[in-house]
């Protein structure tokens, strides 16, 4: 079995006749299955140069289609027999069951076009029994720093899909650029999606990209995104940065920067990378410009398939709110100990503001600083500690540690790894990470409602890029947040197996032209000499 990720039960019998998918093979759609349908006959179909047209439930030859509420909503069974059926749960379950058939069909489903129209597409008598972990299990693919393509985001996507992840946060604002049709401001992408350079590595690098970069999605873009991951069941969080990490909004509207202590008039989209002093101010105009933006993002991203908006609230130095008499008198005003506390209420503010409209905060680990309204949830990223005091005060958590599953850091020590940024964090030790720590008490884990993995792009400069970066260490990290067959303990859990499989999900990346990094390191194309990294040595720190 090279089914990746691992199933929780699957039993193949190879001494009877194979179901052979021919040129006559129908598909049959019960309700609710015909997004299931369309996705087999407009991705697997050309693949394999099988029509699949529609044919009778159940007969011989047919694959079918079928939901059985018996099962668990993301859960399927897949039989494959004299014919082929998959259930599931709900249509998600289908759609998962149904990736899990593409897997058993070899990596020529994997193609956009049939290369062999006369190979055999048999597939062993089995059944596949199987559903997830968790219910997020998520990737952000940060499109503020290294802005990427539409159809980049839809191949991403399909990505996703294919090993069964099902949540994209999208981190739509920051600094670098603001990458998001806004109507009401439109400056937002006039201005502050451009920047006029780029830094080249980290930001210790002295190489400069001297190409202004810069892009945005228009609305109609973004409603194609969300309508296309819906189709693969995949939720879109959108992130929109708030009260740091705003310097590309301050660009654009000057009048949301602490411009009493700063010419914000004079600022311009950041073109480096790193913590900005940057924020925005405490002030009416500044609560009411985020509220409409807020309005328009609630209307394109629906509550159906994108209940949670992140709003950031990391990394936000209070130096300009302490410098400014303005931020101090609000501060005051709202019975605040300090400008300090200032990150807390605007956090609060809008967890509010979106808690009356049907939909709930999430946010960075620093929220937990100033207090969380009800209902909001956490993305633990400095390590577990904020997860775990986020967990056992009943909020929701998303683990997301640095030290594990940042895959902006490096995959090896060695020299050749192009722009090495943070700790080794290789194939196995993706495969080894555990997004439930031990001694959490059982209420506690039951908030944690998933894991993600973060791709962040400062050093991510292109489609290639981030395609090394993200894999192969996307399939161990699928199969951590998916499979209920791995140990709780990751040094029990068998890499030597999923190295095994790997052999066979590697040909499945040949066939979807994903430039991941080879087992025996990056090819000569990929690497960076002369790009200045931030290496950390040793084990990261379990915190």
């Amino acid at each position: 079995m090279d089914l990746i990720p691992a199933p929780a039960t699957h039993a193949e019998d190879p001494s009877r006749t194979p179901f052979v998918l021919g040129t006559g093979t129908a598909l049959a759609a019960a309700p609710g299955t015909e997004g299931v349908a369309r996705w087999l006959r407009a991705t697997v179909g050309p693949a394999l140069g099988r029509d699949l047209p529609p044919g009778p439930a159940g007969a011989d030859g047919t694959v079918t289609l079928r939901i059985d509420p018996s099962l668990p909503p993301e859960g399927y069974r897949l039989t494959v027999a004299a014919a082929v059926e998959i259930l599931g749960g709900s249509a998600a379950g289908v759609f998962w069951g149904a990736q899990t058939f593409r897997q058993l069909l070899g990596p020529a489903a994997y193609r956009r076009a049939c290369a062999d129209p006369g190979a055999s597409r048999a597939v062993p008598r089995q059944v596949v029994e199987d559903a997830p972990r968790f219910g997020w299990r998520g990737v952000l693919l940060d499109v503020a720093r290294h802005f990427a393509p539409k159809d980049d985001v839809l191949r991403f996507l399909d990505l996703l899909a294919a090993h069964k992840l099902n949540v994209l946060h999208l981190h739509l604002t920051d600094d670098q650029g603001w990458r998001v049709e806004i109507r009401r401001h439109p400056r937002l992408t006039e201005a502050g999606s451009w920047r006029a350079r780029t830094k080249r590595g980290h930001r210790a690098s002295e190489l400069w990209d001297e190409t202004p970069h810069g892009g945005h999605y228009t609305r109609d873009d973004i409603r194609e995104i969300v309508a296309y991951a819906a189709e693969r069941h995949i939720r879109v969080v959108p992130e929109i940065d708030i009260p740091g990490h705003s310097q590309a909004a301050i660009a654009a509207y000057p009048e949301l920067g602490n411009t009493d202590v700063i010419d914000t008039a004079a600022l311009t989209v950041w073109d480096t990378w790193g913590v900005n002093p940057n924020v925005l101010a405490p002030t009416e105009t500044t609560l009411r410009f985020y509220e409409g933006v807020l309005e328009e993002v609630l209307d394109l991203f629906p509550a159906a398939t994108s209940p949670f908006v992140h709003l950031g609230g990391d990394e936000c130095p209070t130096g300009q709110w302490t410098a400014s008499p303005a931020a101090r008198a609000r501060a005051e005003e709202l019975g605040l100990a300090g400008a300090h506390e200032l990150q807390g209420w605007f956090i609060r503010h809008f967890g509010r503001w979106l808690a009356e409209r049907g939909r709930r905060l999430i946010g960075w680990d620093e929220i937990l600083d100033g207090g969380l309204p009800p209902g909001a949830a956490v993305s633990s990223w400095r390590g577990y500690a904020g997860g775990i005091a986020a967990a056992e005060a009943g909020h929701d958590v998303v683990m997301c540690p640095e030290q594990h599953v940042y895959l902006d850091h490096r995959q090896d020590p060695g020299a050749d790894e192009p722009v090495p940024i943070g700790y080794v964090r290789t194939l196995e030790d993706v495969y080894r990470f555990e997004p439930v720590p031990p001694g959490l008490s059982p209420a506690a884990a039951a908030h944690v409602i998933g894991a993600q993995a973060n791709v962040w792009t400062e050093v991510m400069e292109s489609r290639s890029r981030v395609d090394y970066q993200v894999f192969p260490r996307l399939a161990a990290f699928a199969e951590v947040a998916w499979s209920t067959r791995l140990p709780a303990d990751p040094a029990a859990r068998d890499f030597a197996d999923f190295t095994r499989r790997m052999t066979t999900h590697y040909a499945r990346l040949d066939a979807l032209g994903v430039d991941y990094r080879p087992p025996g390191g990056p090819l000569p194309r990929q690497r960076r000499p002369g790009v200045v990294g931030r290496p950390i040595e040793g084990a990261p720190p379990n915190v």
